[in-house]
């Protein structure tokens, strides 16, 4: 489906939990957030028939996210579900790793086609301070399984924080030397627990990293190749490039509300639509969607919610 704006909505991410494992402090407060009871989350059932109504309206592609979509119960069952839609040509997942050793495996039976796994920090210490209660050495597992399990073209997604993880620029852009997979860099935005203290355009990749040459880009990353390297380099910059002119995405949260942008605090229910009047809806939410955010005016998004809320 087009908007009003002319581009090609076809991508939806549909947040599963806001709950998570971890509390990475520019996502969840230290003590986490209130789980919620089962009846105030999408069930499987209702996660599957969003998807059968968004694929109606134009939808191809389906991101599974979170807080982190693997503690969601039935996380199985909402795979199944939606990869035997017809029209959902791909079905990704954005994970912290740290429960892939386990999942991988049924998770590829489920019919996932690919992985991104986030991961901020190479550096023990650093990767428990912060997460608050993950370790590194389950992410090295997770990623592991993942490869075992035969997922392919997996990205990893490292958010930029001036004063913490800038100094491993070379190390994370080595990975992607070493091997085939996309390393992305992601700006660091002003929304729930992020703050502008520690923001660090991403352009500054490739001012570390000068051997970085372009490559054909993907979504809404710019993305660069390391000489001799295997893999890919991609940076996405909310902030500094604002990528607007090319969303192609809605995001619907684990409470069942519609979200035509990450940063607008506008938002329509779903939950108890079905059939016609539930596509109806995903359309006004595609109608819906703003020319841009404004945080490079404002210093801060207008999301209205934190960002294991949203859905990463």
């Amino acid at each position: 489906m087009v908007d009003r704006f002319g581009r090609t909505v076809d991508y939806l991410r549909l947040s599963v939990t806001d709950l998570c494992n971890y509390r990475c402090q520019y996502c969840m407060p230290a003590e986490g957030v209130r789980k919620r009871s089962h009846q105030d989350i999408l069930t499987v059932e209702e996660c599957v028939e969003i998807t059968q109504a968004a694929a109606r309206c134009g939808v191809t592609k389906v991101r599974l996210t979170g807080g982190e979509p693997l503690v969601r119960r039935g996380i199985l069952d909402i795979c199944r579900g939606i990869s035997a839609i017809p029209e959902i040509r791909e079905l990704c997942l954005t994970t912290n790793a740290s429960l892939l050793p386990e999942l991988a495996g049924p998770l590829r039976e489920a019919g996932v086609d690919r992985l991104n796994i986030s991961l901020d920090t190479l550096r023990p210490e650093r990767f428990a301070a912060i997460t608050r209660l993950g370790r590194l050495e389950d992410v090295r597992r997770g990623l592991s399984a993942a490869n075992g399990a035969g997922f392919l073209h997996t990205k990893l997604n490292v958010v930029l924080m001036k004063g913490f993880n800038d100094d491993e620029i070379p190390d994370f852009v080595d990975i992607a030397r070493r091997h085939p997979i996309e390393v992305r860099f992601i700006e660091l935005m002003p929304i729930g627990e992020g703050g502008n203290a520690s923001f660090l355009p991403a352009e500054t990749v490739l001012e570390v990293c000068r051997d970085l040459r372009p490559a054909e880009g993907s979504g809404v990353a710019r993305r660069y190749r390391p000489s001799g390297g295997r893999g890919l380099v991609g940076l996405i910059e909310p902030i500094s490039h604002r990528f607007c002119a090319g969303c192609d995405r809605i995001r619907v949260t684990a409470d069942g509300t519609l979200k035509p942008c990450l940063h607008s605090d506008r938002e329509l229910p779903l939950r108890g639509l079905h059939g016609e009047d539930l596509r109806w809806a995903i359309q006004e939410g595609i109608a819906a969607k703003p020319e841009r955010h404004h945080m490079t005016e404002t210093g801060r998004s207008e999301a209205g919610r934190s960002m294991n809320q949203i859905g990463g």
